[in-house]
């Protein structure tokens, strides 16, 4: 690379290595569906996660002492917008919950994270994990060599404000691959035709963090917790993304999604 801030290009051996990893990632979150329901704790959650990940898988949970972070997963529920520890928190009938899975196996990254409703959610609930999904819909379908990336933060930023929600700026997606975080960021706002054009062979993640609110969130004591300001719903879905000759694949499509 030609500096420390390039964008890596990755071979077919390192894509199919984090296709592998994203496999994985998307496994677990199939695995853990049954788990989510009233009167389940966070924590009970994140340790059903560190077993798989850890003997089934024989993986690593990346999260887990990354930058200090405590768990193997990351728990996000309601109005928390993402990085919500695992803990004693249960969960109740009508919450919303992301759970967020980083699987490192033979020493690549693959990441993704779902909404899951505990019980029947809300109308509200409901619309917004809806309009979040779509949201990485539309920022996904606009990939394919020689986009910017300021072209898919505007298909994400349009859709999203155009169905009264907002977009939080402060957290973006990321390139991946040996690393947890590598170049590019990926702003899930902007404006069409600035930024890096991206070319085949980048790998990045593809996270919007959609707010029912205001855009505005604050940063809890625990250093990583963040949370709508006007307490709002949040909700967010990320998968991991190739940069194809022709467009994208998605590297964190599960068994049953593929």
């Amino acid at each position: 690379m030609s500096s420390p801030h390039a964008v890596p290009i990755k071979t077919p051996e390192e894509v199919e290595k984090i296709r592998i990893a994203g496999r994985m990632a998307a496994e677990v979150l199939d695995m853990i569906t049954e788990h989510v329901r009233p009167g389940v704790t966070t924590e009970e959650l994140n340790s059903i996660c560190h077993e798989h990940i850890t003997v089934k898988q024989q993986a690593t949970p990346a999260p887990l002492n990354y930058r200090g972070f405590p768990k193997s997963i990351c728990t996000s529920l309601n109005h928390v917008v993402c990085h919500g520890i695992p803990g004693e928190r249960v969960l109740k009938k009508k919450d919303i919950i992301n759970i967020d899975v980083t699987v490192i196996k033979d020493g690549y990254h693959g990441d993704t994270s779902r909404m899951y409703y505990v019980g029947e959610p809300t109308v509200r609930g409901r619309r917004i994990c809806d309009i979040a999904r779509t949201s990485l819909e539309k920022g996904i379908e606009v990939v394919r060599p020689g986009v910017t990336l300021g072209d898919i933060g505007h298909a994400i930023q349009k859709y999203a404000e155009g169905e009264n929600c907002s977009v939080v700026r402060e957290y973006c997606g990321h390139g991946i691959g040996r690393l947890f975080h590598e170049e590019p960021q990926i702003l899930h706002y902007g404006k069409p035709g600035e930024g890096l054009a991206i070319e085949a062979g980048m790998v990045f993640t593809i996270e919007p963090m959609i707010n029912a609110g205001k855009r505005q969130v604050k940063l809890l004591g625990d250093d990583w917790t963040v949370v709508t300001k006007d307490r709002s719903l949040s909700a967010q879905w990320e998968h991991t993304v190739l940069v194809t000759d022709t467009g994208y694949e998605l590297l964190t499509l599960s068994p049953q999604q593929s």
